[in-house]
């Protein structure tokens, strides 16, 4: 009998969730930046050996919303993890000892879930100076790939028996087209100062392949019109940047040649906008009950 069910990986902000779930897949499927709060919409990522298969999502970090982006981000994290059939509670070995789960998730219904305790970046931590080890909350490092195989093979232990509900093949259940948004949003964060990249979001208009390559049209939106001039920068040399590194980043991803053309344009408190939120892919507050 196969076995196959979700696993969510749950945390807050800069616990190495995107990082793991990479690693946990073998493909750079989240964007990662060292600045938190990266991950907006979901990643999933597909791991199937033999005869098991996980659904790896990586929602947003947890955290006390502020404004009404980071509640439509929390409300789809919390749909995740109460959906899911594992959920693997993620948090940084140089933070030891992690919180109770139930921190996290004062607003969530009461999880059905198995539950598994996992300290990542265990790479930032010399071994003289890491707590005695406990096999109910390994250590592990998407940096050395220490503790990855064991933590994979004991996820897709603990899965329901069920069908497959995916091509053995892939790795990943999303468009393509989300992913470029994403990687664009990746150049963004590793090419904006501090708080800018919070406030732009990146729509696909256009996604077309042919024999030559593919042609992605994107938009970025800002904020405010005193935000646009920031994210073209002098003569255009930041749009520029980013452009570079996200057609890079995409075309590695689809083995393909890629034309990407980046337009910037402001949509006024868009992280404010229940329609735009919508656009981007968020439940409502009413769809999710909350």
């Amino acid at each position: 009998m196969t076995k196959c069910g979700i696993v969510a990986l749950a945390g807050e902000p800069n616990a190495g969730k995107s990082s793991l779930l990479n690693a946990l897949v073998g493909e750079l499927l989240a964007i990662v930046s060292p600045k938190p709060q990266t991950t907006r919409v979901p990643v999933q990522g597909l791991v199937t050996d033999g005869e098991a298969q996980a659904l790896i999502v990586d929602p947003a970090g947890l955290i006390a919303p502020a404004y009404p982006l980071q509640g439509a981000m929390r409300r789809a994290a919390l749909a995740v993890i109460e959906g899911a059939d594992v959920v693997l509670h993620v948090h940084p070995l140089t933070e030891h000892p992690a919180p109770p789960l139930e921190r996290l998730l004062p607003d969530a219904r009461p999880l059905a879930a198995a539950r598994l305790l996992v300290y990542t970046k265990a790479d930032l931590v010399p071994a003289a100076r890491r707590p005695p080890p406990d096999p109910a909350s390994p250590a592990v490092s998407a940096v050395t790939g220490e503790g990855i195989a064991d933590l994979k093979a004991r996820l897709l232990l603990a899965l329901p028996e069920g069908p497959f509900l995916y091509d053995p093949d892939d790795v990943g259940t999303q468009p393509l087209r989300f992913f470029a948004a994403e990687f664009i949003r990746e150049a963004v964060f590793a090419e904006l100062r501090q708080e800018l990249p919070y406030a732009v979001a990146v729509q696909i208009d256009t996604f077309r392949e042919a024999e030559a390559g593919v042609y992605i049209r994107a938009t970025l939106a800002v904020e405010r019109d005193s935000q646009k001039p920031i994210v073209l920068g002098k003569g255009g040399r930041t749009i520029k940047a980013v452009g570079i590194a996200a057609r890079t980043r995409i075309a590695a991803f689809l083995d393909r040649a890629v034309h990407l053309d980046l337009w910037v344009t402001v949509w006024p408190k868009w992280r404010a906008d229940p329609a735009r939120l919508a656009e981007l892919g968020f439940p409502s507050r009413k769809e999710k009950g909350r």
